[in-house]
């Protein structure tokens, strides 16, 4: 049996019940060019915390939903003409495509913590809060066992800003 690291249930208790120990970051992957797309290189501080399947299926997925509001088409033309005649008014009263994309986005980032990550004692912050320059991951330990575990979950600090 493993006693690494905690079991929380929901977000809100992963944030009450738990301190923060340390943050992750996944830079962005520049080798194809400037579009957003994140590296899907396994962090070894989370090899004791999630398995490396679910992380790079949920980087996988992000980089999908990134390459999918990225792309170019009819609609992202159409929204360009209607911009320029109404002298970009139009977005007061009407999302863009790319918006409709972070919001599933944000759904889909909160859904993961819900199910995946916080009952491990993780928590992944929206890239758009963090630029879009990195995915950051917060390390959460239990406070009551923080002292007893630190054999387990010595991870390095060259990660924490």
């Amino acid at each position: 049996m493993c006693f690494c690291h905690p079991q929380f249930h929901n977000l809100q208790e992963l944030r009450h019940s738990a301190s923060l120990a340390n943050k992750v970051f996944i830079q962005r992957d520049y080798s194809e060019g400037t579009t957003c797309k994140f590296q899907t290189k396994f962090p070894s501080e989370l090899e004791s915390r999630i398995e490396r399947t679910l992380f790079e299926d949920t980087v996988k997925t992000l980089n999908n939903y990134y390459a999918e509001a990225e792309k170019i088409g009819g609609q992202s033309y159409l929204e360009g003409c209607l911009a320029c005649a109404t002298a970009y008014l139009i977005f007061l009263c009407m999302e863009t495509r790319y918006e409709k994309v972070l919001k599933k986005i944000a759904k889909y980032i909160q859904e993961q913590n819900e199910k995946i990550y916080a009952p491990r004692g993780l928590l992944i912050t929206d890239p758009i809060e963090r630029g879009m320059r990195v995915i950051e991951i917060s390390i959460y330990e239990d406070r009551g066992s923080s002292g007893s575990s630190s054999g387990s979950s010595s991870v390095s600090g060259s990660t924490a800003r």
